[in-house]
């Protein structure tokens, strides 16, 4: 089968940002499939016209120059979208096709999906990442009511052009099936790369031995973006109760986005920045498994909203790889799975002191510690291996695609 494949943030293993369409579209490959990546090139540099091809373990990827970044006025990332929505549609609609695929955000990449699945009479396929416009207008960021009827047409356009909609949580499911009943939606979350974050002890003990200000000391980890929904300040204000607990334990954010720079403020301000609370720019995928090694918990934060618990981040299924419990402060399918396991803490959402305080409780029992690893193992293990979850969403596809044969041949 011939895939075109349109993600704007697409990255490999080489760059930072998660592997999801990397990984699935590499097995597509490896399953005999024909895959064409359209995407955007967000590095860093001059401006350059025209696309760049380049074939990323079989992949090829259709790369153009869309500058995009959290520090941009919501304005400016519109622009973007738009941008990107018009250069993916003309790629997409020359490539030849059985099938085109998108994967949001933005929501606004259904539209060369759409169009050119029309354009070569195939079926699209649609992966809903977050719910728009229900996540938006829920933080505030979408108050104009055109803004957000258009942005709730555009969702159901999407939907009801879709021959199937995979969904990233069950919550986003539901999000989908309430305004389109009727299109069939598979949930395939994010997943485990288990022999990604497969990590020799050795380079492990030289992680630690290199940075002296770890050492054996506990590390609790957030790594991930710094934007507006993660709320990694969090975090800074459970370092400070943990520091009067336990001065020995460190805290260290790798990451980048809107809030790095608030979020340093904080640290600093706190006396905690450099000392108890490390920050390191964002790094590539293939540096964070000695980092997740080296954790004796990891975490995932997002804001008090509700509507954000349906998330499916990548933090949380890397440190379920890494076989690392993972403390998260939100309600919702995670929660869910924390308290049925034994894989991590739940903490409260309005209580960063207090979640300093169990966070500080855990991080020396060693007993504890060991039975959450060991759960964290066989969630990652049985339930959200890569490979298990890819054999469901290649399921998806073909699905997909033997429907439409189907129609096309009774007419």
């Amino acid at each position: 089968m011939r895939i075109v494949y349109i993600h704007q943030y697409y990255c490999n293993p080489g760059m930072a940002g998660g592997i999801r369409s990397y990984e699935q579209a590499r097995r597509l490959v490896a399953r005999g499939h024909t895959v064409d990546v359209i995407t955007t090139d967000i590095t860093p540099g001059a401006r350059e016209l025209g696309w760049k091809v380049t074939d990323d373990d079989g992949i090829t990827v259709h790369w153009f120059r869309v500058p995009y970044d959290n520090h941009m006025s919501y304005a400016r990332r519109l622009r973007a979208f738009a941008e990107f929505m018009l250069l993916a549609t003309v790629r997409a609609a020359r490539i030849g096709a059985d099938l085109v695929f998108a994967t949001s955000t933005p929501l606004t990449v259904a539209v060369p999906g759409v169009l050119a699945a029309r354009l070569r009479r195939v079926p699209f396929v649609f992966e809903v990442r977050d719910l728009w416009p229900e996540i938006p207008i829920e933080m505030g960021a979408l108050r104009n009511p055109v803004a957000r009827g258009l942005a709730g047409a555009l969702a159901d356009w999407a939907y009801r052009n879709a021959a199937a909609v995979v969904a990233l949580s069950p919550g986003m499911a539901l999000g989908v099936n309430k305004r389109r009943p009727s299109v069939p939606v598979t949930i395939v979350p994010n997943a485990a790369d288990i022999e990604l974050f497969a990590v020799d002890p050795s380079s492990v003990a030289a992680f630690r031995n290199e940075h002296h200000w770890l050492g054996d000391r506990p590390l609790i980890v957030y790594t991930g973006a710094l934007g507006a929904v993660n709320g990694v300040d969090y975090l800074v204000h459970a370092a400070r109760r943990m520091r009067e607990i336990d001065p020995e334990i460190r805290v260290l954010i790798v990451g980048h986005g809107r809030e790095w720079e608030s979020t340093g403020r904080l640290a600093a301000e706190h006396g905690l920045l450099d000392t108890t609370v490390r920050m390191w720019e964002k790094v590539p995928k293939s540096d964070l498994p000695v980092i997740l090694g080296a954790a004796t918990l990891s975490t995932s934060m997002v804001r008090p909203i509700p509507g954000l618990w349906d998330n499916s981040a990548n933090k949380f299924f890397d440190a379920l790889a890494a076989s690392r419990p993972i403390a998260i402060n939100y309600g919702g399918w995670q929660a869910d799975l924390i308290g049925e396991t034994g894989a991590g803490l739940v903490l409260d959402p309005h209580d960063p002191a207090g979640a300093g305080e169990v966070l500080a409780a855990h991080a020396r029992d060693e007993d504890w510690l060991a039975k959450a690893r060991d759960a964290a193992h066989r969630l990652a293990v049985e339930r959200f291996s890569r490979d298990l979850l890819f054999e469901r969403f290649e399921g998806v596809l073909h699905r997909s695609a033997g429907r439409t044969r189907s129609l096309s041949e009774q007419y």
